[in-house]
């Protein structure tokens, strides 16, 4: 992404937050706020919150902060994701 993402480069990412965003919804509805609070390191709600900024204001969205993200935040979070998909093979 470099220090600065382009539009199309933006909107992709931008897309892939969205997505993982619903996606925690989603499992934290099915599994009736069971997983997710196993998992306390990360702030999923913070997490479903920056959903909804992507879906409903996308216009405000400034691209340091998704930069920010994507550099400071998204490794650990793909790490918490990775054992997290661990334990659920695991357990069954």
């Amino acid at each position: 992404m470099g220090n600065k993402p382009n539009g199309g480069t933006l909107d992709a990412v931008c897309m892939q937050y969205l997505a993982l965003g619903e996606t925690v919804k989603q499992l934290d509805k099915h599994t009736q706020g069971k997983l997710l609070t196993c998992y306390p390191v990360q702030d999923w709600k913070g997490i479903m919150g920056f959903r909804d900024v992507l879906a409903h204001q996308y216009f405000s969205i400034d691209p340091a902060q998704v930069l920010w993200i994507s550099r400071q935040a998204m490794p650990q979070l793909r790490l918490e994701i990775m054992l997290m998909i661990q334990q659920l093979i695991q357990q069954h």
